[in-house]
């Protein structure tokens, strides 16, 4: 057309250029607003084109589609993956192969110590600083995780394992707080210690005793054995309180809680380990006791008589004669406070967190001396946990101690109802 334009005018290389620079204008002011659309990106509408540039726009624009398509569904899924993971109680660390942080939940800033602002592309290994875990990091085999001590907090444990993905490209790391394993672990040991060591030593009196009773040939030697005889007595009866004590710890271990709870008149208790607690003393203590004439709680009579009077027995023990012992019980809105008061030797407070452990005590010798089996506390404890309550225990050295079993409200019966 533009030929035969041309032709027909005589100026055909004036008209080819002239409509050259027109088509050429076309384009340059396609390619412009192709730019301008471009540039607006998000959902914009692609302009109204003629041609092969109406089927330009429309194939852009159905590309772009379809990448947002894909962009928001990647989106959601790294959206989902964060959420499920900041929700877990480990802490987890996504870490490029070369050890930058690139990813990392709440629980993972708690336990390692980590800062969002300014640790994201840091290397673990710069922020937690402990051979035994640079080591672990570097090496290639993960098939074995790795216990170490928090960084941000030294009493508490790790457990750490890392898991590689992508192609070995990155690695995920998750540690776990096995605070509590370890130091179960522990009271196992020592538990496992301290029950040889102290039926060791009743074993040794009886057989040394019996042995030296079995030499003798004749009855006036037995008349000289009678404090022999006294001594494997007391040893003896001693190791069966041990062993009943570690059956009953047994049995609030392994029963059900909700087992033979029914109401139980904490007024008329405390009466009677009132008056146990008078013949312990031999008078020797000022024992009062402030109780309501009227008091019901729900639960087992025989496991909070245990609790109640091993209370009141330890502030016997541990109280100097003429001391006072006060044994209160208050019902309020919250619930029921049972309280034992003594005027004793107190506890240094390293020594109460670690009360209630079996067979733990502040001093051994006047304990052993004075009959306990170090597994009272250890009782009450397991008796509050199977009643719903907490015991608190507040104590200055050389001024006296209080033992206080807190019972929520709901454990409170009312016989009128």
């Amino acid at each position: 057309m533009t030929l035969l334009l041309g032709l027909l005018m005589g100026e055909l290389l004036v008209v080819t250029l002239v409509s050259m620079f027109g088509f050429l204008c076309w384009h340059v002011a396609n390619l412009v607003r192709l730019e301008k659309w471009l540039r607006k990106g998000g959902s914009a509408m692609p302009p109204i084109g003629n041609g092969v540039w109406g089927e330009l726009y429309y194939h852009i624009y159905r590309m772009r589609e379809r990448n947002r398509k894909s962009k928001r569904r990647l989106a959601n899924v790294i959206s989902r993956f964060k959420e499920s993971t900041s929700a877990l109680p480990d802490a987890a660390v996504v870490l490029h192969a070369t050890g930058e942080i690139e990813w990392f939940n709440a629980a993972a800033a708690h336990y390692l110590g980590l800062s969002t602002a300014n640790d994201i592309g840091q290397r673990l290994i710069n922020l937690v600083r402990h051979p035994s875990f640079a080591a672990y990091l570097t090496q290639e085999d993960f098939s074995s995780s790795l216990e170490v001590s928090s960084p941000a907090d030294e009493t508490m444990m790790l457990e750490i394992n890392i898991v590689p993905y992508g192609g070995k490209n990155q690695n995920l790391l998750i540690a776990r707080d096995i605070t509590r394993i370890k130091k179960l672990e522990n009271m196992r040991k020592d538990f496992v210690a301290n029950v040889s060591h102290e039926l060791r030593t009743p074993l040794t009196v009886l057989t040394g005793s019996l042995e030296s009773l079995a030499d003798a040939d004749d009855s006036e030697t037995l008349e000289t054995w009678r404090r022999s005889l006294g001594h494997m007595q007391q040893h003896n009866i001693r190791m069966l309180s041990i062993v009943d004590d570690l059956l009953m710890i047994s049995r609030l271990e392994t029963e059900d809680n909700k087992r033979d709870h029914y109401p139980v008149s904490l007024s008329a208790m405390l009466s009677t380990i009132y008056v146990e607690a008078s013949v312990l003393s031999a008078d020797a203590h000022e024992i009062k006791l402030d109780t309501p004439s009227s008091l019901w709680l729900m639960g087992d009579e025989k496991e909070l008589h245990s609790a109640f009077s091993n209370l009141v027995a330890n502030a016997i023990c541990y109280s100097p004669a003429g001391g006072l012992i006060l044994i209160t019980c208050q019902q309020r809105e919250e619930g029921v406070y049972f309280c034992v008061k003594d005027e004793g030797i107190g506890i240094a407070p390293h020594h109460i967190q670690r009360l209630t452990e079996r067979f733990y005590r502040v001093d051994a010798g006047r304990s052993r001396a004075s009959g306990g089996t170090g597994l009272g506390l250890a009782i009450v404890k397991h008796v509050l946990d199977r009643h719903g309550a907490k015991l608190k225990i507040t104590s200055r050295v050389e001024h006296g101690s209080e033992f206080c079993c807190y019972f929520p409200a709901d454990r409170i019966y009312d016989p009128e109802k």
